[in-house]
Formats: C-alpha cells, sequence, structure tokens
C-alpha cells in the first residue's frame, strides 16, 4: 500500500530501519515538539509527564468483603490442571 512514486516497500523498510536505529526520528520528533511548544508560549522541554492514565476495576465488592479469602470450589474439573 505504499504510492506508486516510492520506491519498493524493501527500500522504505530499509530507509526506515537505518533511521530509527540512527535516531533520526526521535531527532526530528525532539525538534518538532520544541518548534510547537515554542509557538504556544511553552518552554521548549516538558516539564511534566503521564506514564499511564488509565483507571482499572478491580473488584465490585466493597468495604471488609474485599478483604475476605475466597472460598474453595467444590465442584470437580475433568482436566488434571
Amino acid at each position: 500500500m505504499i504510492p506508486h512514486d516510492l520506491p519498493v516497500w524493501s527500500t522504505v523498510y530499509d530507509y526506515f530501519r537505518q533511521f530509527r536505529r540512527a535516531g533520526v526520528w526521535k531527532c526530528i520528533h525532539d525538534s518538532l515538539r520544541g518548534q510547537l511548544r515554542r509557538q504556544v508560549g511553552r518552554e521548549e522541554s516538558p516539564s511534566a509527564a503521564i506514564i499511564d492514565s488509565q483507571s482499572v476495576k478491580t473488584t465490585e465488592k466493597g468495604g471488609l468483603a474485599d478483604m475476605t479469602r475466597a472460598r474453595k470450589s467444590t465442584a470437580q474439573t475433568s482436566s488434571g490442571c
């Protein structure tokens, strides 16, 4: 699905891989980020970051019930696991 005006995919991928290994993409990204931040009146380098803002639901129980031990199942399984 590469446009017809570009070289064959293997050549394009080879250049991409070389640029990635040499850090060219990171350099381009950092440079563009700095330029954009300056344009909007911020410092070039960010001063804070969010690692992961996802909330995860751990249980539907509440209070002390969360701390109670799970009961062993009385059902027998057919597999030997």
